[in-house]
């Protein structure tokens, strides 16, 4: 059995951070949470909730939060819960105290919009020295919160290390499996968000469960399309990261891509619909994995058609109707 790390800071004090945080302290480490919400900082600390994005549920005693982005970057492993889209900006504050070899594990799932970057790309240039990892999977913040059971992909190239978080952070509610293909984990995460957009939307127009599962399949094969480009391994993306996650994101209300698809589904414009899901990563990772789809050639249908609508391109039943006329073909 490998050495766990003893202690975790988490950066974002968010609902997924602080669910980890959470995980973090139930496996036996010292944790410092730090969000940039003073008032958050005030009430984990004093109440022990956080009452902003996980009012109902209590935290443990043991989780410390901060204001101070140093306190929590001291600590021997980082763990990063921020947008996708911020991960760039906040990387690049904490680069004047971070270390080189600092394990920093990814649990931002997206490609960055501007250079359609995956995070540990971006992880890799701002804090250069520290070896990034990505922690992605079927997992809802506040059923980890819970302490429900959950099971994850932990990526790492190197396995030592690898195995080493595996036992800072997994107890029998929450396993993480380990893995070294970082690009899989990460193109699974990014594009099921995207996907998921897909599946709410069908949801919405009351297309039926049978176009429902139909969608889920032919989603799942762009992904799979756009791993083999990328060197992503099949099994990652049948396991836990890809299909897994395709699947809780792509069928449940408490996902907020797949209720922002319904919304637009109904008829809602994309502004109000962004009103009702908070962050919703997949509607700017959309344009970011269309692009890179067309760099190699890869034909993502359905990808596209949510990007189109997101872009005034199309609306939503022009989206459909373009989807239903594809020529007919072998399946794969």
């Amino acid at each position: 059995m490998s050495a766990a790390f003893e202690t975790v800071g988490v950066i974002g004090g968010g609902a997924w951070g602080t669910a980890l945080a959470a995980v973090a302290a139930r496996a036996g480490r010292d944790v410092v949470l730090w969000a940039r919400d003073g008032e958050t900082v005030a009430a984990i600390n004093r109440a022990h909730v956080n009452r902003r994005y996980l009012p109902e549920i209590p935290l443990e005693e043991a989780i410390r939060a901060t204001g101070t982005l140093g306190e929590a970057v001291r600590c021997d492993v980082l763990v990063l819960a921020v947008p996708a889209q911020t991960v760039r900006a906040v990387t690049g504050t904490l680069v004047a105290h971070s270390r080189a070899g600092q394990p920093v594990v990814i649990a931002a799932k997206g490609l960055e919009r501007a250079a359609g970057a995956f995070m540990a790309d971006v992880v890799t240039e701002e804090l250069p020295g520290c070896l990034p990892a990505v922690l992605s999977g079927p997992s809802f913040a506040a059923d980890v919160a819970r302490g429900l059971p959950t099971a994850v992909t932990l990526a790492c190239s190197e396995p030592e290390i690898g195995a080493r978080l595996v036992e800072t952070f997994g107890q029998p509610a929450f396993r993480p499996y380990r893995s070294t293909d970082i690009v899989g984990t990460q193109i699974g995460g990014a594009v099921k968000n995207v996907l998921a957009i897909a599946c709410g939307i069908v949801e919405g127009r009351g297309l039926g469960a049978s176009a429902h599962a139909a969608l889920i399949a032919r989603a799942f094969a762009e992904m799979r399309r756009l791993g083999e480009a990328l060197g992503a391994r099949p099994e990652t993306l049948a396991g836990l990261a890809g299909l897994g996650d395709l699947v809780l994101t792509g069928t449940s209300r408490q996902s907020r891509n797949f209720r922002f698809g319904i919304a637009l589904g109904e008829g809602g414009s994309i502004e109000a619909a962004l009103g009702q899901a908070a962050v919703t990563e997949g509607v700017w990772t959309a344009p970011a994995v269309v692009a890179r789809a067309a760099m190699l050639g890869i034909e993502m249908p359905i990808s596209a058609a949510v990007a189109s609508v997101l872009d005034g391109r199309a609306d939503v039943e022009t989206a459909i109707q373009g989807l239903l006329a594809r020529p007919f073909r072998e399946e794969g």
